[in-house]
């Protein structure tokens, strides 16, 4: 299904804005992960604002689609995609990891509405995606189940777990989105755990493969089409992204995995983000 244009630039400019959100977020915290967050900003944006059936104004609607976020130390980036599309007041973003705020450093089901797991250790959150998806099943329900991963988290056994079991019960109502940015906190995966050959992996376990630019909403839109389609298997998506995307600085560079950015390194930042790269020419000038 094509997407109009005003939509596609509409969603492409909300994925900037998510990517200012997120170095405003992570320069008051002092703490947090930039890469990631920046990374899967065209994506959330895809989420949030096109693909989700979902309603911020009753975030526990029975029949709203799932969204898993198993890589739960890139939540900056669902927390503003999540107070941009009306879950909560936008300003409470700089509240992320303070004491007693809902926006922790990892996401809390219990305190934020319209976060369905609380997540921490990775490798778990697709085995909670898969329940999410039988219980559809049982239920005779309609929703779709997401469930966002990193892929150092596909060098968790219990990962591999999940793949076999969903792929052996053909749940088709379920997809995985992979973060694949090759990196992690510690280097590059494919110097610390090797994934490649990664589609022929999935297309062992019986899943149905698709493989995009994770920069091109409209190769996400057009993925997530492709699952519905599909009715005999579960679909993962392999996002291939540049971690820190849109920041020169931090793209492509493992040290930022999991490090906010000084108040220096923020203004550069943000000045990128607002001229897109130097592309359009900036207020102060």
């Amino acid at each position: 299904m094509e997407i109009h244009e005003k939509k596609m630039e509409f969603l492409e400019e909300m994925a900037n804005l998510l990517r200012e959100d997120v170095i405003e977020m992570l320069l008051e915290a002092g703490s947090g992960h930039s890469a990631g967050p920046l990374g899967m900003a065209d994506i959330f944006s895809a989420l949030y604002f096109h693909v989700l059936n979902h309603d911020p104004k009753n975030p526990d609607w029975a029949d709203r689609d799932r969204l898993v976020l198993s890589n739960g130390h890139i939540c900056p980036i669902r927390y503003a995609a999540m107070a941009r599309a009306g879950y909560f007041p936008i300003e409470e973003l700089l509240t992320l990891r303070k004491i007693n705020s809902r926006l922790q450093g990892h996401p809390h089901r219990k305190i934020l509405p319209g976060v369905e797991t609380t997540s921490g250790p990775l490798g778990s959150g697709l085995s909670q995606a898969i329940g999410m998806a039988l219980a559809g099943r049982l239920d005779n329900k309609k929703y779709r189940v997401f469930c966002a991963m990193s892929d150092g988290e596909l060098e968790e056994g219990n990962t591999w777990e999940a793949f076999m079991f969903a792929g052996k019960n053909r749940l088709n109502n379920l997809v995985a989105i992979i973060d694949r940015n090759n990196i992690q906190i510690d280097g590059n995966t494919e110097d610390i755990m090797p994934l490649e050959p990664l589609r022929q992996k999935f297309e062992a376990f019986n899943w149905n493969v698709v493989e995009i630019d994770g920069h091109n909403i409209e190769q996400f839109i057009d993925a997530t089409n492709e699952a519905k389609a599909i009715h005999d298997k579960p679909t993962v998506i392999i996002a291939h992204t540049i971690p820190g995307k849109g920041v020169s600085f931090m793209e492509n560079d493992y040290t930022w995995h999991g490090k906010p950015p000084t108040a220096e390194e923020a203004a550069k930042a943000l000045n990128e983000l607002r001229t897109l790269g130097g592309k359009i020419k900036s207020e102060h000038e």
